[in-house]
């Protein structure tokens, strides 16, 4: 089942001499427990691909739609419904809510779906000790490190039933070992049936993923098949 399609999508920015073409007719697909890598030099559109397979920007042509509904085609409600239900982030600058605890900022998209404030919150502590953060759970996150901060919206976007991850560098500010370990639940989470976009810059990421599709000056220019090679070398498990 497809969960992702981006459907000959262009963005701009700007007009006239000042106009800037973001992406050029990309069409990507993405399907039920698939982990696809986007790679690509600064400035390639891989920021630009993933905002736009999350409905945070619109294209200037062609459609992005997700369980085969149409971004296009929804209200600001519908739109606002769909992200928060079915599609989790990772932000590169976080998003974190600095108003609210870790396990508050955590808990906050299954609150905002209607969970109760307790269910909310045990699933929320169990994604934390998955990220291996639970004992700051009661913490502010203006008191934890940057790749503590990381691992709250890493668990953020990966609780509850998410359909879509979205993830924009997600070690950049990871040690080797916690990196592993975060890379290791996104591909958990494909396993069970989510879809996942992961960018990146770093070439030993893209073993975690089913294929990588690379960017250049907003354009797809290769793709690769899954290699032959086992699964435990892939997904850095023996």
């Amino acid at each position: 089942m497809t969960i992702l399609q981006l459907h000959h999508v262009s963005r701009t920015h700007g007009t006239g001499p000042t106009q800037v073409s973001a992406l050029q007719d990309a069409s990507v697909t993405v399907e039920c427990g698939e982990l696809l890598a986007v790679m690509g030099p600064s400035g390639s559109g891989k920021s630009t691909l993933l905002n736009l397979a999350g409905g945070i920007d619109a294209p200037t042509s062609g459609d992005v739609l997700i369980d085969g509904e149409s971004l296009a085609a929804q209200s600001k409600q519908g739109l606002a419904r769909i992200r928060r239900k079915n599609i989790g982030y990772i932000f590169q600058d976080l998003n974190l809510i600095r108003s609210l605890n870790v396990l508050e900022n955590v808990a906050l998209p299954l609150e905002l779906d209607g969970l109760s404030t307790k269910k909310a919150r045990a699933q929320a502590a169990h994604c934390l000790e998955e990220v291996g953060i639970d004992a700051f759970m009661y913490d502010f996150p203006d008191n934890l490190s940057g790749g503590q901060q990381q691992r709250i919206a890493i668990a953020r976007a990966v609780v509850g039933p998410r359909r879509l991850l979205l993830a924009d560098e997600p070690t950049g500010a990871l040690d080797s070992h916690t990196g592993e370990d975060i890379l290791r639940l996104i591909r958990m989470r494909c396993d069970e049936g989510a879809a996942g976009l992961l960018v990146t810059h770093d070439a030993r990421n893209t073993g975690w993923a089913d294929r990588t599709i690379f960017l250049r000056d907003g354009r797809i220019v290769d793709g690769t098949e899954p290699l032959n090679t086992p699964d435990c070398l892939l997904r850095g498990t023996t």
